[in-house]
């Protein structure tokens, strides 16, 4: 009989085949019926209970293995995002203005290498794994919401989830204990000024200059307002205003985000925010309207399962494998998972500098060293194994 290791070998290649036909076939947040049709597909062929449609085109989908023991949940998003695809290769997306520029093609096709390989090994499971394909990862309020109102994580004693990441070199993979990914809020600031003549700024409230100020003021909150000793980001990332070099624009709309790890000073940045907005709108003589949303919590990996990832690393990417990740300032609503249940959230480098594979996440060029995925495959393999030794009971 061959070993988990020789079957999931075997299963590489169908891995690479999965993720270019998403990378070439992708779609946006909430709108994953294809994708999830095509997971759910694979899935029931190989024997595992599948359920469909949770939290929206969620699947989840159970196989049990010969002995009892613990449960074990593994987690993937699907959903792609709307960049235009500017590869030149074979798998470029094929849909226009929509692209996988974050690896969740190679997400989803990981996983499903995992359940086809413990598939043929039932034998060798004291428990049963769990496998979350979650939509809407992209877009707040994300999809795993949904997915654990309907039940995703009922019975689960512990859930695990790997992000492939071009930052990090192939050939190793991070994690730590306590938080390690941020929460992440958005806002988008609609300025109101009075529209007029380029050449008669004196009768106008110029939309784009109080922008402009904003963009500036907004600054001082990380500067001035932040502890320096807490990890804190207020970017902006669009302004829209104008349709001509001579009218003076009536309105105008700032799109940002803001990324902390501290609670209490989650809120502050809201408050101060929202002060400065006022008062620098009412110094101008403009109105204005703000949507502040609070969005993904901060990843925070359960201590004891962070411990487990570097006996697991080492197994599956050998004894420098597995290293320790620094704070990284993206945002994950896997976060809620670890809310509800003790788990860990884990990076697996997709990079590769020889190989040209130097783009980051959500750029237009964007792919990954596809050898991440076999590396992805194994650290999972490797954490269910070294839980369910620890947590399992032999029939």
């Amino acid at each position: 009989m061959k070993s988990i290791e020789e079957t999931l070998q075997a299963s590489v290649p169908d891995m690479i085949a999965w993720r270019r036909y998403l990378h070439r076939h992708p779609e946006l947040s909430f709108e994953e019926s294809k994708t999830a049709a095509f997971v759910a597909d694979l899935l029931k062929q190989w024997g595992l209970e599948v359920r469909t449609g949770v939290g929206g085109y969620g699947i989840v989908a159970k196989l049990r293995g010969a002995s009892e023991g613990p449960t074990v949940a593994l987690r993937a998003d699907m959903d792609a995002l709307p960049i235009q695809d500017e590869k030149s290769c074979e798998y470029a997306s094929s849909v226009p203005g929509v692209m996988h520029a974050c690896g969740h093609d190679a997400h989803t096709s990981t996983l499903l290498a995992v359940a086809k390989t413990l598939s043929s090994h039932r034998e060798a499971l004291s428990g049963s794994v769990v496998f979350i394909f979650q939509p809407a990862e992209e877009m707040t309020p994300g999809g795993a919401l949904g997915m654990i109102e309907e039940g995703a994580l009922d019975g689960v004693d512990v859930i695990y989830g790997i992000h492939l990441w071009t930052p990090f070199e192939a050939g190793a993979a991070y994690c730590k204990p306590g938080p390690m990914m941020a929460a992440a809020d958005e806002f988008v600031i609609e300025i109101k000024g009075k529209g007029g003549h380029g050449g008669l700024p004196h009768e106008t409230v110029d939309s784009v200059y109080v922008a402009s100020q904003l963009v500036v003021n907004l600054q001082s909150i990380v500067s001035r307002s932040a502890d320096p000793t807490k990890p804190c980001v207020v970017s902006v990332g669009s302004i829209h205003s104008g349709t001509s070099f001579n009218v003076i624009a009536e309105s105008a709309v700032l799109k940002g985000t803001v990324r902390t790890y501290d609670p209490g000073l989650r809120m502050q940045v809201k408050e101060r925010l929202e002060t400065i907005v006022e008062q620098t709108c009412l110094m101008n003589g403009a109105a204005y309207t703000l949507d502040y949303k609070l969005g993904y919590p901060p990843v925070v990996n359960d201590a004891k399962e962070a411990e487990r990832f570097y006996r697991a690393a080492a197994w599956a990417l050998g004894p420098e494998g597995g290293r320790t990740a620094p704070l990284i300032m993206a945002g994950e609503d896997y976060a809620y998972y670890l809310e509800k249940i003790p788990g860990c959230f884990m990076f697996v480098g997709a990079g590769n500098q020889a190989k040209g594979v130097v783009h980051p996440h959500h750029h237009p060029r964007f792919d990954i060293d596809e050898t991440s995925m076999e590396h992805a495959a194994r650290l999972f393999i490797g954490m269910i194994q070294d839980y369910m030794k620890e947590h399992g009971t032999k029939a």
